[in-house]
């Protein structure tokens, strides 16, 4: 079986959720939509792979928002069709983060920025912790997405909806690939300065999350197991 995970800028790896598809004997394909030379010029013309030569596709996080056309609508509004096409088809997608709008634009949902951000590690209010635990789950989000008609919300925060259901696919706000070496990417790309005028401090943050590593892989891969056997029917 191949996955292909859709990375957006060159910061955002595949991690313990990559691991753990690899578990179960997926070959691992990345895409990178914007290279890193174009970071800080993002709107670029991107041709996305057909998503009908794999198994599940996972569009990850991303430093932009899913509403910003302006920004980036040059690819945007190709993978929303794309991300669309693929759930409408019954392909199997696990959204993250930036993903997850993606996916909740693609079926008519709305995506904003949040009046409140959320930035660093976070519990949840899930009704159902067997496929989405309560946490605590890292977050780094400006933005929040409505659950999209047809969905099933089954995750929320005091900020924004955190996750949701519709046929094969699992959107989640939060980043459950995340570890302090990605962290500390994150903060060498204007992620520490964002930290900062949040009123928390990087290098706490930073520690928090090599604390919390061992324990939030293990959460990781209970999600990606139950995504996997639950929601996409991929594994038994």
């Amino acid at each position: 079986m191949k996955a292909l995970f859709i990375q957006h800028d060159h910061a955002g790896h595949t991690g313990a959720v990559g691991r753990r598809f690899a578990h179960h004997g997926f070959e691992i394909e990345e895409f990178l939509v914007v290279p890193e030379a174009q970071f800080y010029d993002p709107n670029i013309s991107v041709t996305f792979p057909d998503f009908t030569d794999y198994d599940v596709i996972i569009p990850l996080g991303a430093p932009w928002g899913a509403w910003d056309d302006a920004c980036i609508g040059n690819w945007l509004s190709e993978e929303v069709q794309v991300i669309g096409d693929a759930v409408r088809a019954g392909k199997p997608v696990l959204g993250i983060c930036f993903g997850a709008q993606v996916v909740s634009r693609a079926l008519g949902g709305e995506v904003s920025p949040s009046p409140a951000s959320e930035i660093g590690w976070t519990y949840i209010r899930s009704v159902e912790p067997q496929l989405v635990s309560n946490g605590p789950w890292f977050q780094f989000h400006y933005d929040r997405f409505t659950v999209p008609p047809g969905a099933r919300a089954i995750a929320e925060s005091p900020a924004a909806p955190q996750a949701f259901v519709v046929g094969k696919t699992l959107g989640v706000q939060f980043h459950p690939e995340l570890n302090s070496e990605t962290l500390a990417e994150w903060f060498e790309w204007g992620g520490a300065g964002k930290v900062s005028e949040a009123g928390l401090s990087p290098e706490i943050m930073l520690q928090q999350t090599r604390d919390e590593e061992e324990a939030a892989e293990k959460r990781t891969y209970a999600l990606v197991d139950a995504y996997l056997s639950d929601v996409a029917g991929l594994i038994s």
